[in-house]
């Protein structure tokens, strides 16, 4: 089946390593999981599951230090249900008083092309897969999503579009048209990289892992070795 390709664009960007306890420290480059979710914010259905086939860099990997602030708490659960229960209680979280100021190194200036597989996955998706796909099209062409994409925090909003693709001589999928060439001069073993949350069926979120390789600006998800 043809994929998928969009366009992302970004001016910063955080895919935060899980491994950093207190600081936010992103990536190089967008995790298959945010790739992921820019798909689900443009079409989400539960008959349907977005699968990343490939990844490429279309811009040079730049970084920038900012410190914010951010909030030191979350509203309590055990207080929620205590309200609940009493009927009364207070479940006000303050700013003020939980402000913490935290230092962030991120990317800017991203941009990549996203490949994905539209899989049907429900009885009702498989009897009629055309409805999906041009579903999704018409959307990314109009540039409709059902919640804004962003790229690893909510305050760094993507934009994206559409990318029309044409089947090369190998059989794989290409851009069609002028299009910016991916970054053939970076090639880089990145190391372990955050692949997705499998929630299996008690729903805890379990990360999975895989070796991500930057081949001359392509990161090639179609069969990577996925560890927990």
């Amino acid at each position: 089946m043809k994929p998928f390709c969009l366009e992302v664009r970004g001016d910063y960007a955080c895919f935060t390593r899980p491994e950093m306890k207190v600081e936010r420290v992103s990536y190089d480059l967008i995790t298959p999981s945010a790739a992921r979710a820019v798909f689900e914010a443009i079409l989400w259905k539960p008959g349907i599951r977005w699968r990343l086939r490939r990844i490429e860099v279309l811009a040079p990997v730049r970084w920038i230090s900012v410190r914010r602030n951010e909030v030191g708490a979350v509203a309590s659960t055990r207080n929620a249900q205590t309200a609940m229960s009493d009927g009364r209680g207070s479940l006000a979280l303050y700013i003020e008083d939980e402000r913490q100021q935290r230092a962030g190194l991120f990317l800017r200036d991203v941009a990549y092309r996203l490949y994905a597989d539209l899989q049907m996955v429900s009885d009702e998706a498989r009897a009629n897969p055309g409805k999906y796909l041009a579903m999704f099209s018409r959307r990314a062409l109009a540039g409709q999503c059902v919640n804004q994409p962003y790229l690893g925090c909510r305050e760094f909003a993507a934009r994206f579009r559409l990318v029309e693709l044409q089947e090369s001589g190998d059989g794989d999928w290409q851009p069609a048209g002028e299009e910016p060439a991916a970054l053939d001069s970076w090639s880089s073993d990145l190391g372990w990289m955050l692949y997705d949350l499998d929630y299996g069926s008690a729903g805890t979120p379990q990360p999975k892992f895989f070796r991500a390789v930057v081949e001359r600006g392509v990161l090639d998800l179609s069969s990577v070795e996925v560890r927990q």
